[in-house]
């Protein structure tokens, strides 16, 4: 555990902190202290949850210890209790200077956020604080009630009213407990999340619903839903006060959207002539009773019915429908238009009330039965919010507008329906829309609390997002993130492999150039990769075309596309799917389809290897013509000319353009979960070349996008970076497993919900719940691999094709498990050494080895190794951890490191020459030896014809030159056609005459990732590759490859030979 002060408060946090965590943690509490409202964004995986908890709740404290300081200095006078610690010193900005304060002054803390689930997480990290308040967590009966009679009904209202029946009546079990369990120690001194909450009640069999209002009373920090704060009917329901209360909205980029549609509803024709019906039912069953002689139910009064219910239903119907209204659009009125319209139907500010009374008992009659409640449950919200909005409707639109009603089928048995079907065959929509979120802003800030806080990973472009919200924010933040630069990589790629342009504008996403493009960036990114769409149709109109020309048979055979279910039934199977695939060590991992917006861009977790890349293909802008877009662009538009006051308002065109970005900036936040984490970003849209574009994206996003003209610059970068990535995130994750005795095996859920280590090895260090993970098909540590689900049948069953395709994988993999094994095994050998030099030597100097062994791997410096590493020697006993580390040396090192070896212990490490020997080197001996007949020296000397036969023996084994630059040149001819060829060639001649490598790989992995079956002439292209250019050209196809071998290992012949053997090669593929 560690503390810090910031701005005068003592936090407690459970780790050192990084940079990006003080500078959050400043910033709220500067808001908690001078009541300011505060937008702070902080990317996914910067800790931003925790860093929210431990400085409110630190502030808390600090609040009610000022008021501890304040009673003691009035207690004692002039006098002071600790004369070194003066009380003036404590500080009054806690306690809002001179104004007298008291204990039930400490403000509460409401924390909302999207859904349950997102709460779920905040309390599960609250837990790992040193914070212990009384917790509250609000929930509907929905997600509480643990009445079966009640969670049978299928309707929420009903079971609302069935249950407020019940609690009348104190006819249900669980509530009549409760009051006696609301005191329960383990209740009240818990946090307890809402599925904590339903086992306590069943456990306790007392009411979850009724205990967690009870607890609210108590509690100093209050979970819920962020739409239980916006909408005033909710609000008013749970009995929210918010005087004085601090208010933090989490995943706030959602807010915008709420607000709006909290106080937004559509009254169809289906809503009014449904509860005509239930009214002309009631009136039948109550005319039965009396003809029965049995008495009418005492709780319902049948003058309610009686005193014009019907008739104005009917007059509003009419009111409604007497609009004439045109089949391709609607009528579009302001918002006070829809007190003209109620006032025609008898629905006015004063019968208002009376009218509210009667739906009142008629909803309660109707509790119990199964039509109608539905419709007057909405009627009488609709009137309660008209109510409410009396004085706010310059943030209203009222839209009436048609379509062919579907009704279900039930309902044609209802009473007088049938002739309500003849004679009102369609009918108008009444549609009152909000269009300024402000709005509930304002209204929070008018009940008087303290401040409100907006949080999120991505609120980008913040000053449109703070212009929206009408509210006056002082204190902002755009954190930057804890990942270094060797941990992202961001492209914008305006082209594909064929040099089409990419764009998903309304007049290109469909052109078939574009959408084949797209099929070719499936290969360049390791393990999992998402991509998104931005619509639904889009999606499926790609997929569609893919299937039609084979492109999805050919990234299935790279990496199983799974796609993003429409409804919410099938998503979690799909993502086990996915998962299961991408753990799956004989797989080369998995893509998932989704859209932007969608539910896999709303929070899910895709860290490590289930999320490596991530490729953007298009900017979603909302519909269009969807009559509520166009309607809110109109409105903002009409406030801008009617603005007079210093407001700044966001034009229709800015608010379109911010909606399209933030889907993106939401999408992107899907990689990089944590502080080991890595991954690409690539921007497959040629609109994002322009600046005021990639100005929208988050700040820590910025400065890393590179700009691209070819795809291939794009595959030997990212594969570069991959590389890189790998072994420097790989290496820390090692020796952090080694040091925490990771378990053997860690499932994907452990994985999706870890924390990280800082990177800072020591007592300090974070102790996590769970340790994340490497990528172990890269780093090859068996003992920190990813359990293997069993549900991999499942996911070869939910990927969108068959994947007949995985035995054919299964054979190509089989020559290459026996290295990976021994690659594992020496790994395992590794992991084992270090927890064994772990046991025998102190924790400062195994942490000073380690360090040591980083800074090598970086540096290359066997010097500096060698210093850090000698207190090895000054032990006989350690002498053998000193050797042990010969292990980790480099291959030009070891001679070096065997003699200091013999030098300290007298015994060296067992030093051969061919230790010394890089892996090329091993691999062109090894072919050299087995497919070439020994050269002549004198020969090689001398040069001659002769040459350029034995040159080709190397590499082709007894193929003379003439026949393998033959089989090439056909086969580049066939696949690549005439013109492109000609473009190969011309690359070649170039690259003879500069040397210049990066301009022909450009040229040559543009031409040979374009399709699937041309990669195997980029394989074979490495003849033509210089020996100082071999490795680099290797390491890329390797990355692409996703093995460590491949078929560029070819003899590093003398530099003369090679370019006189490659000149008669490009001579004759030329001519």
């Amino acid at each position: 555990m560690s503390s810090l002060t910031l701005n005068g408060v003592t936090v407690n946090f459970p780790f050192t902190p990084y940079d990006c965590q003080k500078d959050y943690m400043s910033k709220v509490i500067e808001c908690l202290q001078t009541k300011s409202n505060g937008v702070l964004e902080s990317p996914t995986g910067t800790g931003k949850t925790l860093c929210l908890l431990c400085s409110t709740l630190a502030w808390r404290e600090h609040f009610k210890d000022t008021i501890s300081a304040r009673k003691i200095a009035e207690r004692l006078g002039s006098e002071e209790m600790f004369p070194n610690t003066p009380l003036s010193s404590w500080g009054t900005a806690a306690t809002d200077g001179d104004t007298p304060t008291y204990y039930t002054d400490v403000p509460k803390i409401i924390y909302a956020s999207r859904t349950h689930s997102q709460l779920a997480q905040v309390i599960n990290e609250l837990k790992n604080t040193s914070y212990r308040p009384k917790v509250c967590v609000l929930g509907s009966r929905e997600q509480l009630c643990i009445n079966q009679e009640v969670m049978r009904q299928e309707s929420n209202h009903i079971k609302v009213h069935m249950c407020r029946s019940k609690v009348s009546t104190r006819s249900c079990v669980f509530y009549n407990n409760y009051e006696e369990k609301s005191t329960d120690k383990d209740l009240v001194n818990s946090i307890l999340d809402v599925e904590d909450l339903v086992k306590f009640g069943n456990k306790q069999r007392a009411c979850p619903y009724y205990l967690s209002r009870s607890l609210k009373q108590q509690a100093d920090i209050i979970f819920m839903p962020y739409n239980y704060l916006l909408d005033p009917k909710s609000r008013r329901a749970h009995n929210i006060e918010l005087n004085g209360a601090v208010i933090i909205f989490d995943e706030a980029h959602n807010v915008e959207k709420t607000c709006e549609e909290s106080t937004s509803f559509d009254l169809t024709p289906y809503d009014i002539a449904s509860a005509i019906d239930a009214v002309n039912r009631l009136l039948v069953e109550q005319a039965k009773d009396v003809s029965c002689g049995d008495s009418v139910s005492g709780d319902f009064n049948v003058d309610s019915l009686n005193s014009g219910q019907n008739e104005i239903l009917l007059n509003l119907e009419a009111a409604i429908d007497s609009y004439d209204v045109p089949s391709d659009k609607g009528i579009t009125k302001p918002g006070s238009f829809i007190y003209e319209l109620l006032e025609r139907a008898q629905l006015t500010y004063s019968s208002k009330t009376a009218v509210c009374e009667a739906l009142e008992q008629i909803i309660g009659y109707l509790s119990g039965r199964q039509y109608g409640l539905v419709s007057y449950s909405f009627l009488y919200n609709m009137l309660l919010d008209l109510g409410y909005l009396t004085c706010s409707v310059v943030h209203y639109v009222m839209y009436l507008w048609h379509r062919e009603s579907h009704f279900p089928s039930f309902l044609l048995n209802l009473v007088n329906w049938s002739l309500y079907i003849s004679l009102h065959p369609v009918g108008n929509i009444l549609s009152y829309w909000c269009f300024s979120p402000g709005f509930s802003m304002q209204d929070l800030v008018s009940q008087g609390v303290r401040c409100i806080i907006l949080t999120s990973g991505t609120l980008s472009p913040l000053s449109s997002f703070t212009s929206e919200m009408r509210i006056e924010f002082k204190v902002s933040l755009e954190n930057s993130h804890v990942i270094d630069r060797d941990q992202i990589f961001v492209s914008v790629i305006d082209r594909g492999p064929d040099g089409v342009h990419l764009s998903s504008a309304f007049d290109r996403r469909f052109v078939p150039e574009n959408m084949a493009s797209l099929a070719n960036l499936s290969r360049v990114v390791p393990h999992g990769l998402l991509v998104f769409f931005p619509s639904f149709p889009l999606m499926e109109k790609t997929l569609e075309f893919w299937r039609a020309k084979g492109h999805a048979d050919r990234i299935e055979t790279v990496k199983p596309i799974f796609v993003e279910p429409k409804g919410k039934g099938t998503f979690t199977e799909v993502m086990d799917g996915y998962y299961s695939k991408v753990n799956d060590p004989a797989s080369k991992g998995g893509t998932f389809f989704a859209v932007c917006r969608g539910k896999a861009s709303e929070g899910l977790d895709f860290a490590n290897t289930f999320g490596r890349g991530v490729i953007i293909t298009g900017l979603p802008f909302p519909p269009r013509m969807d009559p509520r877009v166009i309607l809110k662009m109109q409105f903002l538009d009409e406030m801008i000319r009617k603005n007079t006051s210093k407001l700044k308002y966001l034009s229709g065109q800015q608010w379109y353009k911010q909606q399209a970005f933030r889907a993106v900036n939401q999408a992107i936040g899907r990689v990089i979960r944590h502080r080991e984490d890595y991954g690409a970003i690539f921007l497959c849209d040629q609109r994002f070349k322009n600046s005021d574009a990639r100005a929208q994206l988050p700040s820590w996003v910025r400065p890393y996008v590179r700009l691209y003209d070819g795809f291939g610059n794009v595959v030997r970068d990212v594969s570069q970076f991959f590389r890189v990535a790998q072994k420097m995130v790989g290496s820390i994750l090692m020796i952090n497993c080694s040091m925490n005795h990771c378990p053997a095996v860690i499932t994907k859920k452990q994985t999706v919900l870890c924390r990280q280590k800082p990177p800072n090895i020591g007592p300090d260090s974070e102790s996590c719940d769970t340790l994340s993970l490497p990528d172990t098909r890269s780093s090859g540590f068996a003992s920190c691999s990813y359990s293997q689900s069993s549900n991999t049948q499942k996911a070869n069953r939910l990927s969108t094709l068959s994947l007949q395709h995985d035995k054919r994988m299964d054979d190509e993999m089989r020559g290459g498990k026996r290295k990976i094994r021994l690659v594992q095994e020496q790994d395992s050998r590794a992991k084992t050494f270090l927890a064994e030099m772990k046991k025998s030597l102190s924790q400062v100097t195994f942490e000073c080895i380690v360090q040591a062994l980083q800074t090598y791997k970086k540096s290359d410096n066997l010097d500096a190794l060698l210093t850090k590493t000698t207190v090895l020697s000054e032990d006989a006993n350690t002498h053998s951890l000193l050797r042990g580390l010969y292990q980790f040396v480099r291959a030009h090192h070891k001679q070096r490191f065997d003699e200091k070896c013999q030098e300290l212990t007298g015994q060296g490490c067992g030093y051969k020459p061919d230790h010394s020997l890089t892996k090329d080197k091993k691999t062109a001996l090894k072919l050299g030896t087995s497919n070439c007949t020994q050269l002549n020296t004198q020969q090689l000397n001398k040069g001659g014809p002769h040459l350029n036969h034995t040159v080709l023996s190397c590499y082709s084994g007894s193929a003379p030159k003439s026949e393998v630059h033959a089989a090439f040149l056909a086969d580049v001819k066939k696949a690549l056609g005439a013109e492109k060829s000609a473009q190969l060639f011309q690359a070649i001649y170039s690259y003879k005459k500069t040397d210049n490598y990066e301009n022909l790989v450009t040229t040559v992995v543009s031409l040979f990732t374009e399709r699937d079956e041309d990669f195997n002439l980029l394989v074979r292209f490495g003849v033509f590759i210089r020996p100082h250019h071999k490795k680099q050209y290797k390491d890329m196809l390797d990355s692409l490859v996703g093995q460590s071998d491949s078929a560029a290992d070819v003899p590093a012949l003398s530099e003369d030979l090679q370019r006189h053997g490659k000149d008669n090669a490009m001579h004759s593929i030329i001519v």
